[in-house]
């Protein structure tokens, strides 16, 4: 394997099947909360600018990577809830939590796998939530499709374009990346924290 230093350099090193590798792994795998999900959807988008990856190709990388992911997450999800009903009641679990996720869902769970997606964490567990929750799988799929695409789409332009408008800007992507970052978990702990 190469010295890789940075994501873009792991991103045109791994290609296409890395892309969808991090975005299934994002939400189809508990473990996935700590990858780079918008930072690399922009980072692929400056990439695709440069002409070392095709914009098209990487979006319906993405794309697919994403809703694949998000069902996995759900169908875990089910037989979680199966295990979670059969299991005796301890100091950390009790029935009364599943019930009022499955009312949550009912509720709020359309806009909740919509709008995860572009929330850090959150959109590591929605999917899997929505499995547990019993939300029904075709109306889980049509808000799952509907959110990758706005997602990929968004965030994967805004890289491609503001590279497009800004060469130069390339140079310091790594820079724009974190500060991203950084506001997007404060904006995610300032909404939460408005919850609690």
């Amino acid at each position: 394997m190469p010295d890789i230093q940075t994501l873009e350099e792991l991103i045109i090193w791994g290609g296409y099947a890395l892309l969808f590798a991090i975005v299934f792994a994002e939400t189809g795998m508990f473990a996935g909360f700590f990858l780079p999900g918008d930072s690399l959807l922009i980072t692929a988008g400056l990439i695709a600018a440069s002409g070392q990856l095709d914009l098209p190709l990487v979006i319906a990388t993405l794309c697919f990577g994403a809703i694949i992911g998000d069902s996995t997450g759900y169908f875990i999800g089910t037989q979680l809830q199966r295990a979670f009903y059969n299991k005796p009641e301890t100091l950390f679990f009790r029935k009364e939590h599943l019930e009022k996720t499955e009312r949550f869902y009912k509720k709020h769970g359309s806009k909740a796998v919509f709008l995860a997606r572009f929330v850090p964490v959150v959109r590591s567990f929605a999917a899997t939530l929505a499995g547990v929750a019993r939300m029904p799988y075709p109306v889980f799929l049509f808000y799952s499709v509907s959110g990758s695409v706005v997602w990929v789409l968004f965030f994967t332009s805004a890289g491609y374009f503001l590279a497009a408008l800004f060469p130069d800007l390339v140079d310091f992507v790594h820079y724009i990346i974190l500060a991203g970052i950084v506001i997007i978990i404060a904006n995610s702990l300032k909404y939460l924290g408005k919850k609690v």
